[in-house]
């Protein structure tokens, strides 16, 4: 088998196959690996090596499916630009090319299973372009609003969170704070000194 020009199979969480071309599929590097391991493993037969199905098993088939459309896109059409941080816009057309930032601007599930997907898979262009379109999504957000999108419980009370806000208020002042301790004992020393 070519190498550069076969085709390996990817199989999805629910069962359903991809043939994708090797050179799109490596951009991957739990493929690369596991076709790296399958070249050293002498006993397949070249059968089998044609017909080599590479099960991802925390990947959903639509979410598969985004991603090879994102692999064969980078691969055959234009290569994304790499992410520039500090981060100079909060706007993602302004960071990426125009194919990109429509590529991720789906469904926050959808974006988060993307992110989920170029983890496991470890296609880092794939993996930096979702996080960023997370992270802009969530900029600016209050604590409740975050709670929501990440889907997390709020395990304070009313009269917890109020207590916890009144004690970490300095933190939250334009001006350096200074604890109520250190301000009581620098008012104590003032009043020794007159």
């Amino acid at each position: 088998m070519d190498e550069e020009n076969g085709i390996v199979k990817l199989v999805s969480k629910e069962g359903d196959v991809h043939e994708v071309p090797i050179n799109v599929a490596k951009m991957s590097s739990l493929i690369l690996s596991t076709l790296d391991d399958d070249e050293e493993d002498d006993d397949d037969d070249e059968e089998t090596k044609k017909h080599l199905e590479i099960p991802l098993p925390n990947v959903k088939n639509a979410v598969l499916t985004k991603v090879i459309e994102y692999c064969k896109h980078y691969t055959n059409d234009e290569a994304m630009t790499q992410i520039q941080t500090p981060l100079k816009s909060s706007k993602i057309e302004d960071l990426v090319q125009t194919w990109y930032a429509g590529f991720v601007d789906v469904e926050q599930t959808l974006l988060f299973e993307l992110v989920t997907a170029a983890n496991f898979m470890d296609i880092k262009p794939l993996l930096d372009l979702t996080c960023l379109a997370v992270s802009i999504s969530i900029k600016g957000k209050t604590a409740p609003q975050l709670r929501e999108i990440f889907n997390i419980s709020n395990d304070f009370s009313q009269e917890e969170e109020a207590q916890v806000r009144e004690e970490s208020q300095w933190s939250q002042e334009d001006t350096p704070a200074v604890p109520a301790a250190a301000a009581a004992a620098a008012a104590n020393e003032e009043e020794k000194e007159e």
